[in-house]
């Protein structure tokens, strides 16, 4: 999970500044981040080895390091490494090949250490409260601050990894439409991306029991995390008097120092981040390997351009997010099994239905745009849909046979997989 935030001691401000147009515009770029666990090759338990990877490049401890067109950076956990695009890119195409290359780096460094890189949405027999290790060097201020609030040992915090998608506004109007289009594709990701099925040794119940802790996770300030569905908010003064104020307002009697800032602190789903002039998709489970990440992430952006360019705008401003929350929830719960009864939500993707499971509707907005997708990532998405989310192909192995060897040779493959950059299917 990622957890930054200022330092500075004066207090964030929360007014609404006028400004020039941002440098890139609707869908010109984007910005892909890839979370990945690090485990004993062995045992496949989790090791807080993030600081010794960076050692091992940088010459010491660093926060990131900079290796060419991937950036590395830790997490609010030393068991967690998060590889991100070294700045926007406007073509994805052979985007899993360079965070490929940096997987098999990284595990290099890490086998010196009887370590490796392993994926999936959360460590399905993590402890968090006996094996969380925060990041301890330069930042833990705010991590530590994060933790007296929270208590971050608990999977909804030390357990999770995810792929986020950055997405280009360029200007108030721009903004609106992409906000608008993303609540309505939030409830769908799920169904799509969920990879956690698992957690303290035994199936949860749910395909996509990351999102569900982290739904969940903080509680103690409810407006932090909201419904995960963003507020109806879609130019920046209403994010900020919807969202960003009221969010403030609360944290303040736990935050004396005035150390989080309004971007930062923001836990939804999607998130504005006018600081960038970009908005964060962050509830997509982190895949087997790069080319699943990146074949959903393009089919993701075809959806919500179906949405901006297809579909009008007032019927999606209309949509409540406790609307859009009971699809999301059921999601999360049943994946792609999920069936959407409300006939409203499928008429805004063109579907007059009264019901339909959320796979069936990926299948059908993949034959939209398909053609308009490059013809790799087309493959793979299509196998994705045809095969069931992650999370339904790690039941599939694991066959009923919930036993600790089992499952932990379940995602012993899953670590072959992103070894090799390949998908998670026909194991056996």
């Amino acid at each position: 999970m990622e957890i930054k935030g200022s330092s500075k001691k004066s207090k964030p401000s929360l007014s609404v500044k006028p400004g020039k147009r941002n440098k890139f515009g609707l869908f010109d770029v984007t910005g892909i981040e890839l979370e990945y666990m690090i485990v004993d090759k062995k045992t496949l338990s989790v090791k807080p080895l993030c600081d010794k990877i960076m050692e091992s490049v940088a010459g010491k401890v660093v926060s990131g390091y900079d290796n060419g067109g991937i950036f590395w950076s830790n997490e609010i956990v030393k068991h967690v490494i998060e590889l991100k695009t070294n700045g926007p890119v406007s073509d994805i195409a052979n985007l899993h090949l360079i965070f490929g290359q940096n997987v098999l780096q990284i595990n290099h460094i890490l086998n010196n250490y009887g370590a490796m890189l392993l994926p999936s949405g959360v460590h399905p027999w993590m402890d968090p409260i006996k094996e969380t290790r925060l990041w301890d060097h330069d930042s833990n201020k705010i991590y530590n601050l994060y933790n007296e609030i929270f208590d971050c040992r608990g999977h909804g915090w030390s357990n999770l990894q995810s792929t986020h998608l950055n997405l280009p506004f360029g200007n108030d109007e721009e903004f609106g439409r992409l906000h608008a289009a993303v609540r309505i594709l939030l409830p769908l990701i799920p169904a799509v991306c969920a990879s956690s099925p698992v957690l303290d040794s035994k199936p949860t119940g749910y395909h996509d029991a990351r999102l569900e802790t982290y739904r969940l996770n903080q509680q103690k300030i409810p407006s932090i995390t909201g419904k995960v569905i963003p507020e109806c908010a879609f130019s920046k003064a209403d994010y900020y008097k919807l969202i960003f104020e009221p969010m403030m307002k609360d944290i303040a009697p736990y935050d004396p120092e005035n150390i989080l800032e309004c971007h930062f602190l923001n836990s939804r789903g999607a998130i504005a981040r006018f600081d960038r002039g970009s908005i964060e998709i962050r509830i997509m489970d982190i895949q087997e390997c790069p080319l699943a990440d990146l074949a959903i992430t393009e089919a993701i952006l075809n959806a919500l351009k179906i949405l901006i360019f297809e579909v009008e705008y007032s019927l999606q401003k209309g949509w409540h997010e406790n609307s859009l929350y009971n699809i999301f929830l059921n999601t999360v719960k049943e994946g792609e099994n999920a069936v959407i009864s409300d006939s409203n939500y499928l008429l805004l993707w063109g579907m007059e239905r009264d019901f339909i499971s959320a796979g069936e509707l990926w299948r059908f907005l993949y034959g939209k745009f398909e053609k308009n997708m490059n013809p790799e990532l087309s493959l793979i998405f299509k196998q994705i849909v045809d095969e069931g989310t992650l999370s339904t192909r790690i039941m599939r192995y694991i066959n009923g046979d919930h036993s600790f060897v089992n499952i932990k040779k379940a995602y012993s493959k899953l670590a072959i997989c992103l070894q090799e950059n390949k998908l998670f299917i026909n194991e056996k």
